[in-house]
């Protein structure tokens, strides 16, 4: 089994989190809690949201713009249609949110 990065773009960072009132924050939480939970042991670390931040290049540090990710996690799977599938789970897929998937790989 190979471990999976799962990218995230989109879903509350995008649509604006911090206008969001803690009821809403906490009932996306639950969510996404619900969801590592159906996960089980394929989950190997929840990851976090993230911050706008920078795209550092040779020509400089740029805004990451609008594409910017809104978050992690690290999924174990046999392989990555497997990763794909429990990806394509996640209940925000509907509402809009994307999900990249990579295999990491073992150093």
């Amino acid at each position: 089994m190979a471990n999976y990065l799962f990218v995230y773009y989109g879903g509350m960072a995008e649509d604006g989190a911090t206008k969001a009132t803690p009821e809403q924050q906490q009932k996306e939480m639950e969510i996404w809690i619900a969801w590592f939970k159906k996960l089980g042991k394929a989950l190997v670390e929840m990851g976090a949201p993230t911050r706008p931040g920078k795209t550092v290049s040779k020509a400089g540090a740029r805004a990451t713009g609008a594409n910017a990710v809104a978050g992690y996690s690290i999924i174990k799977a046999n392989n990555l249609g497997a990763a794909v599938n429990m990806a394509k789970s996640h209940p925000d897929i509907s509402k809009g949110m994307k999900i990249a998937v990579y295999e990491l790989m073992a150093m």
